[in-house]
């Protein structure tokens, strides 16, 4: 692994310049290596962080790396990370009219890291040093405890997405001071629903009645509490009630502990605290994968294409291109499903179809033909890619005319009996479909939290929030063994499963496997759930139901 040449760090710079010209902002500091298929197979399980702490699941995924590639050869073309200043990694044997194009996806990753919100918790960390000098901790602590270490870690790891984000990232955005409870919120989520229970109806109207005032609060306001003398009282008493955030299942632990508390113990929150703020910094990443990689995809094909040194090279691209943001009939890409969905909004925001008269057309032929010529989609754009995550990307901005122009569908899969073999069938056109099929494929950890009032005779007592999806029941004995030694006691979860007595045993996989037929063909009974509670101790795993 090297630093890139200056003829190459030559063209990137070029590369910066008309990046800028179009909007994109990042650090003017960038590294660039040059690697060999190796060196990316050495550094993808650490996460392309070569100061990573040393844990025995790299090596052997750097072991699995290299027979899958020596079994199935690929060339990643670069890999981008999120440092402070940023790194790229290049593929050695690149020309230089890929890397001008690879360039411009570097730094739509690099815009996208330094400006999308959700990554605000990582712009002042630097990770590469913080890194490291875990690594060198973690190195010392192995000479005193030995394979213990190893075990705090993957204790540590099964655990390592109930950490506590959104918590960290609004500490972050409100600089590390609590929120002050605003009196628009306080009216319209605790005043109309709590307090006076008013119908949906009258909620909007008052939503209505607020947007038409503009800017004008204190008028709204003034005939609020000419209506509802109370309003003001009670907001005066809420706003004086300081909520403390509910700490997550690590934090809980690292400062609740029993086990942690023991002074031989000590040692053991620092491998924790480790595994926590590692994962904290990749949260964001997992989050926006198909924003990311799209907005990234956007600007290379963007930028590239008006860029002369793509001369004599236009049918190269197009193939490598096509490669990278290929729609797939059945699947998902997410470079090409972001990147063609940021172009649908651009258009759609200069025609100006983000307006309440383009929803309040009914005729399809006037929706199809409407065009205001706002021509706002670039500024628009540049707003998206601050303000959402994939979750809202995909809420948001997918709709039916998106789904009909790129002939999206969901696809459904049923056993043919004759030919004995799987049949993929169109299932739905629908953008309500495709959206919740996309939907169902992000990134969502279980939300798990500490129930404090069932914390008793030393039981650690946690409670899964049900969102109509299981957990995965394969993981939970060895995850609750890890919870109880980093808690030292017992350990109970409350969860929901299927109640399948008296009936076929539920597949569970097909509840997190997005491709898997989740309504068949006949028409079932739908699934009834019941709360279960694991006790894990000693070692030892039962349930039993609540």
């Amino acid at each position: 692994m090297e630093l890139v040449s200056q003829h190459v760090k030559g063209i990137m710079e070029e590369c910066k310049l008309r990046a800028r010209d179009q909007g994109l902002r990042f650090d003017d500091e960038t590294l660039e290596y040059i690697v060999t298929n190796r060196d990316i197979i050495e550094l993808s399980p650490k996460v392309m962080i070569p100061t990573l702490y040393d844990y025995w699941v790299h090596d052997v995924r750097v072991l699995s790396g290299k027979g899958m590639y020596e079994a199935y050869p690929s060339n990643p073309y670069e890999t981008v990370i999120n440092t402070r200043p940023a790194i790229s990694y290049y593929n050695d044997n690149n020309p230089d009219w890929l890397n001008v194009m690879i360039f411009y996806h570097v730094l739509g990753h690099i815009d996208f890291f330094q400006n999308n919100f959700f990554y605000k918790n990582t712009w002042d960390v630097d990770l590469t040093g913080q890194a490291l000098s875990d690594k060198r901790l973690i190195a010392m602590l192995r000479s005193e405890k030995g394979r213990w270490v190893d075990y705090a870690i993957e204790f540590a790891r099964g655990i390592d997405n109930l950490v506590g984000y959104q918590k960290e990232l609004n500490y972050s955005i409100m600089n590390g001071t609590p929120r002050k409870l605003d009196k628009v919120d306080f009216y319209f989520d605790i005043f109309l629903q709590k307090t006076k229970n008013v119908s949906p109806h009258e909620y909007l109207k008052e939503i209505t009645r607020f947007n038409d005032t503009g800017k004008k609060h204190k008028y709204f306001f003034d005939q609020v509490t000419s209506r509802y003398p109370e309003f003001e009282e009670l907001y005066k008493k809420q706003a004086a009630i300081k909520i403390k955030p509910e700490l997550d299942v690590v934090e809980y632990i690292l400062r609740n502990s029993p086990f942690l508390k023991e002074d031989e113990n000590e040692w053991i929150k620092s491998v924790i605290q480790i595994v926590k703020n590692t994962s904290l910094y990749f949260q964001p990443q997992i989050r926006t994968k198909i924003m990311n990689e799209g907005w990234a995809s956007y600007w290379h094909e963007y930028l590239f294409m008006r860029d002369d040194r793509i001369c004599g090279h236009e049918s190269d691209f197009a193939k490598v291109n096509a490669g990278v943001t290929s729609m797939p009939k059945v699947g998902l890409n997410p470079y090409a499903l972001g990147m063609r969905l940021i172009q649908h909004i651009k258009d759609m925001e200069d025609k100006g179809c983000y307006s309440f008269d383009y929803y309040q057309l009914k005729d399809e032929m006037g929706k199809k033909n409407y065009d205001q010529n706002k021509n706002t989609g670039h500024e628009f754009i540049l707003k998206v890619r601050e303000n959402f995550n994939d979750f809202t990307f995909i809420n948001t901005f997918i709709d039916q005319k998106f789904v009909d122009t790129h002939h999206l569908f969901v696809a459904g899969k049923k056993f043919n009996n004759e030919r004995m073999s799987w049949e993929y069938y169109i299932k739905s056109k629908k953008a309500v479909d495709y959206k919740a099929m996309i939907i169902d494929t992000l990134y969502h950890p279980p939300e798990i939290f500490v129930d404090k009032a069932r914390n008793k005779d030393g039981i650690l007592y946690l409670n899964h929030k049900f969102e109509n999806k299981p957990l995965k029941m394969d993981f939970i004995e060895n995850t609750m063994v890890g919870i109880e030694y980093l808690w030292g006691g017992p350990v109970y979860l409350e969860t929901s499963e299927p109640d399948s007595s008296g009936k076929t045993p539920i597949n569970y996989a097909n509840f997190w496997d997005p491709s898997s037929s989740k309504i068949e063909e006949k028409k079932q009974d739908p699934v009834k759930w019941k709360r279960m509670v694991y006790m894990m101790e000693n070692r030892k795993l039962s349930k039993k139901e609540v």
